[in-house]
Parts: structure tokens; sequence; C-alpha cells
């Protein structure tokens, strides 16, 4: 499922072309990393799920140059540990799902305090005491990330 850069969302977002509610956590020359969009017909999303992306429209890693490669590892272990702190996460997972959008993307999705067992991993967002929030808890989790990363 290859899509033109002109109408990759992914791409759309970088442009801004596609409002990111609470705005870059980070941004340089090849990364873009913020909190993800709410979906489509619902008012919240799960509270600290960020998105890295490189820049330059790649779908996976294996279409990343070694610098991009590099500036992904290195912002997905700051980003992790920035998300930890800012949420008090017992646990940052991990994900590359990609199914819809053909621009790599990882997930960074916190395990808050209290999750069930049977909601851990990428059911998180499906237990009835799991943190969501609008635009206004959105942009409040992103400033203190945006803190914790400066920390750093």
């Amino acid at each position: 499922m290859e899509q033109e850069v002109g109408s990759c969302l992914v791409c759309r977002k970088h442009r801004g072309e596609v409002e990111v509610p609470g705005g870059a956590i980070y941004e340089d020359q090849l990364l873009f990393a913020s909190h993800m969009l709410i979906p489509n017909g619902q008012a919240k999303s799960y509270l600290g799920i960020l998105f890295i992306e490189p820049k330059r429209h790649a779908a996976g890693f294996e279409d990343l140059t070694d610098d991009e490669a590099k500036a992904v590892g290195l912002l997905t272990s700051r980003l992790s540990r920035a998300l930890k702190m800012a949420t008090q996460a017992e646990h940052i997972y991990l994900h590359r799902i990609g199914h819809h959008v053909d621009h790599l993307h990882l997930w960074l999705v916190p395990r808050y305090p209290g999750t069930p067992p049977e909601f851990w991993g990428v059911k998180v967002d499906e237990w009835p005491g799991a943190p969501f929030g609008g635009p206004g808890e959105i942009a409040e989790l992103c400033d203190r990330v945006r803190a914790e990363l400066a920390k750093n």
C-alpha cells in the first residue's frame, strides 16, 4: 500500500496541513515527534501515545538512511525516558504497526499504574480506567514531556 508523499497523512502533518494536538514535542531536520491525533469522530485520545516519525517519507526501517536510523534510536530512548517521567508510567511500550499509513511511525505507549495485566501491551487503551484526554489535557502532557526532554 504505497502512498504518494502529497497524500500521506504523516507528510501532511509535517508540512503543517494537519493540526497536531499539543504541537511538536521534538523536531529536527530528520525527525518529528508528537502526540497521537485524536481519532476521527472522538473527543479524546489515550493520553501519552507518542509517535516518532522520519521527516523524509520512508515506509519502514529498511528505508531509513544510517543517519535517520541512528537518530530514531537515540530519540526513542530519550523520549521514552521523558514520557515515563512525565506520566509516572510503569512501563513504556514501543510498537511499529503501520497498517494504514505507509510512513514509518513508532508508537511509544505508556502503561499507567494500576493497569490490569489483561490490558497490557496493545490493549492498554481498552482498560476502562485508562486515562483519556482532549486537546487541553494532551497539550499539558506534551508540555511535561518537553520539559523532561529538556532536562536530559
